[in-house]
């Protein structure tokens, strides 16, 4: 747990690759698809149910709203306690300690579904052996992971229960900066803790690091370790977000949360086949400046490219979606299915809008012209 109280390491830009919602539903009403809170895409098979909450309507504002909204939330926000037994090579030597030692972790998590299921992050449960999960009034379950994804650390996690409270699923599509955001959870082992604070910004890109496959809420609702995975919630008392990561600084910290909307199609692909899908297309790529592309221009006999700011494709991975489609190293990538790009992250992100195997817009600059591509992602291969 205590990996969401550090900064995330700045890394290379990894191979291209984002998370894709391979599902679908069909079959469905109306009134099922504005229960479960989400509008997806017309499609073959049925999605997961992964939220029963009430479609409550929004509390009044006054001067009681945060005590409403966590009202309505609290008593689904449970404490996840696990236990991971790792090996320890001088275990038993020279009267040591034990091989096999056990490592407790503690963190956060919240009911979407009143038979238990529980969203959190995949760090807090990450390699846990065992998992407990305690909710407010003092009941206690044994729970079991069904599926985490490390790319954009979503997790759920299963206890065998009837009638639970349910923390009911708000839209982050359309948050604005000012707004209320009120975080839930057990930091520093102190349970059912609230913090309340704003909405500092949305579509956060570059929060940490490059190549980021989620575009977090950031807020200034204070964050301590034991916060990760549990909800951040709106004035109207509806979880926006998943807290999952803060960056320290002098006198303040920042704060960031996975927005809802994302998480519930991780979810819905863990709940159907364990795991998340994420599509790639197999660049690697730099934020281009007009320096760097002076220093280009002067050194490379290769490239020929502006001076200007924008998203360079350094590398092609040999037999990849990206080769296939034409895209060269030197290629400036101005937009993706649609949406113009300013930096790597911005390309990671708009990735997200297409499918595997299904064509993708791409449009690039080389050589002054314009290039119009078009790109079938494929499924970035795990790693076990």
């Amino acid at each position: 747990m205590a990996c969401a109280a550090h900064d995330r390491k700045l890394r290379p830009l990894s191979w291209l690759g984002i998370s894709l919602i391979g599902l679908s539903l069909s079959g469905c009403d109306a009134n099922w698809k504005q229960r479960l809170g989400i509008a997806p895409e017309p499609t073959p098979s049925k999605l997961p149910q992964v939220s029963d909450g009430p479609s409550a309507p929004p509390l009044k504002p006054g001067r009681n709203v945060i005590v409403s909204a966590v009202d309505r939330v609290g008593p689904a926000v449970v404490r996840i306690d696990t236990i991971k037994r790792v090996s320890n090579p001088l275990g038993n030597l020279f009267g040591g300690a034990p091989a096999i030692q056990q490592q407790q972790g503690q963190g956060s998590g919240f009911i979407t579904r009143s038979d238990g299921l529980i969203f959190t992050n995949e760090h807090v449960v990450e390699g846990a052996d065992r998992v407990s999960v305690t909710l407010p009034d003092g009941r206690s379950f044994r729970g079991k992971v069904l599926g985490g994804d490390p790319l954009t650390d979503v997790a759920v996690v299963k206890v065998v229960a009837e009638k639970l409270p349910v923390a009911p699923l708000g839209d982050s599509n359309d948050l604005k900066p000012g707004e209320w955001a009120i975080a839930i959870g057990n930091p520093l082992g102190l349970n059912n803790t609230v913090t309340a604070g704003i909405i500092s910004a949305v579509d956060r890109t570059n929060a940490l690091g490059s190549g980021q496959r989620v575009a977090y809420i950031q807020t200034d609702a204070a964050v301590n370790p034991g916060n990760s995975g549990g909800p951040l919630i709106n004035a109207s008392g509806q979880v926006i977000g998943i807290n999952t990561a803060i960056r320290k600084a002098p006198g303040a910290g920042l704060s960031f949360a996975i927005p809802i909307n994302q998480a519930k199609r991780i979810a819905q692909q863990i709940i159907t086949t364990g795991q998340a899908s994420h599509p790639y297309i197999g660049v690697r790529l730099q934020s281009l400046t007009p320096q760097l592309a002076k220093e280009i221009n002067a050194t490379s006999s290769r490239c020929r490219v502006p001076e200007t700011n924008g998203v360079i494709v350094v590398e092609v991975v040999d037999n990849s979606p990206a080769s296939r489609a034409g895209i060269k190293a030197c290629d400036l990538i101005k937009s993706v299915n649609g949406k113009r790009v300013k930096d790597p992250s911005e390309v990671q992100l708009a990735v997200d809008g297409g499918r595997v195997g299904e064509p993708m817009p791409l449009t690039v600059e080389r050589d002054g012209a314009s290039e119009k591509l078009s790109v079938r992602p494929a499924e970035l291969p795990r790693q076990d």
